[in-house]
């Protein structure tokens, strides 16, 4: 549903407004989607962690076990940077909500997707200069022919 670093940009954006839980997070984003999308707790606290050790966020204490996250001055600084890829992703997921969007059963999305877990396993790590030539050079002879149709 988000590419690299959109969430974290997402989430600071939501946080914008205040303090927010997880869970309030996760809630407004399905909201947004009219119940089409929500991330699980489990993307959503990792980078609300991540957030944390970046220092875009603070942690503070609530009620019970759960905390309550507040948007930095180091964070504002970041969403500042990044705002247009945060409202980009939250437009996405508007359009969820009135069908707009490409859902998962969609064969492009699916390929997209699929090209996606691909590309970040095979290039992990890689080193070669020559592979990723070739794999650039793949990929832009595919955007060749699609523009072609």
């Amino acid at each position: 549903m988000f590419d690299a670093g959109e969430l974290r940009h997402t989430l600071l954006l939501l946080m914008e407004g205040g303090e927010r839980h997880g869970y309030d997070l996760i809630r407004e984003i399905e909201g947004l989607t009219g119940g089409a999308y929500a991330p699980s707790p489990g993307t959503i606290y990792p980078t609300l962690t991540l957030l944390e050790e970046l220092g875009h966020v603070e942690a503070r204490a609530s009620e019970g076990s759960r905390r309550l996250f507040a948007i930095t001055p180091d964070g504002a600084a970041h969403l500042s940077a990044h705002r247009a890829e945060a409202e980009a992703a939250l437009e996405r997921l508007r359009a969820l909500a009135v069908g707009e969007a490409p859902s998962p059963a969609d064969p492009v999305w699916r390929a997209m997707q699929n090209l996606k877990t691909v590309l970040g396993q095979r290039m992990a790590g890689q080193s070669d200069k020559a592979f990723g030539f070739a794999v650039a050079d793949i990929i832009d002879e595919a955007a060749r022919k699609i523009e072609r149709l």
